[in-house]
C-alpha cells in the first residue's frame, strides 16, 4: 500500500508541468552533497492577458532532497510584471477576477507558488500577486506587482 501512494504522489508530481521559462538563478548557500540551494528566476505570459508577461523570483533548496525533488522550497516570491506587447483592453473586463495565473509546486505535495491576478477596472491596472501556500500552515509572505494599461 505505501508503494502504491508513494507511485501515485510521484506521478501527479512528475505530471505537473512547470509553465514558466527559466531565465537564470544564482547560488546563495553552499551544500556539501547535491546541488546549492539558488535564487531562480523565471518568466511567464499571462494566459488570458496577451502583451503582459512576470518575472517571478523565488528561493529553491538544494541538496541531497533537492536534487531529488523532496526538498521543500522556502515560501518567499517576488514579482515584476510588465506590459510587453499591445493589450486588448476591451477584453480586460470580461476576464476573471482574482484568477490564479500561475501555479508551482514548493514541495512534494503541500506547498505551492501562486500569482494571482486581479483586474482594477476603475484605475485601469492589472494587479497580480505571488504567494506561497501550504495546506496546514500558509503564509502571508507575498509581492505585488502592477500593469497600468490604456490611455494616459
Amino acid at each position: 500500500m505505501r508503494r502504491l501512494v508513494l507511485a501515485a504522489l510521484l506521478t501527479f508530481a512528475a505530471a505537473t508541468p512547470a509553465s514558466a521559462e527559466d531565465i537564470g538563478s544564482v547560488g546563495y548557500r553552499f551544500k556539501w552533497l547535491g546541488p546549492n540551494d539558488k535564487i531562480v528566476v523565471q518568466a511567464f505570459d499571462d494566459p488570458d492577458v496577451p502583451g503582459v508577461t512576470c518575472y517571478m523570483s523565488h528561493a529553491r533548496t538544494g541538496g541531497i532532497k533537492g536534487a531529488i525533488g523532496l526538498a521543500e522550497d522556502p515560501g518567499e516570491a517576488s514579482i515584476a510584471c510588465r506590459q510587453v506587447g499591445p493589450v486588448d483592453i476591451a477584453k480586460l473586463d470580461k476576464i476573471k477576477s482574482p484568477h490564479e495565473v500561475f501555479s508551482e509546486r514548493a514541495s512534494l505535495i503541500f506547498k505551492s507558488t501562486q500569482v494571482t491576478r486581479f483586474w482594477d477596472a476603475k484605475r485601469k491596472a492589472l494587479v497580480y500577486l505571488v504567494y506561497t501556500d501550504r495546506i496546514i500552515d500558509g503564509s502571508p509572505r507575498n509581492s505585488i506587482s502592477v500593469v497600468p494599461v490604456g490611455e494616459r
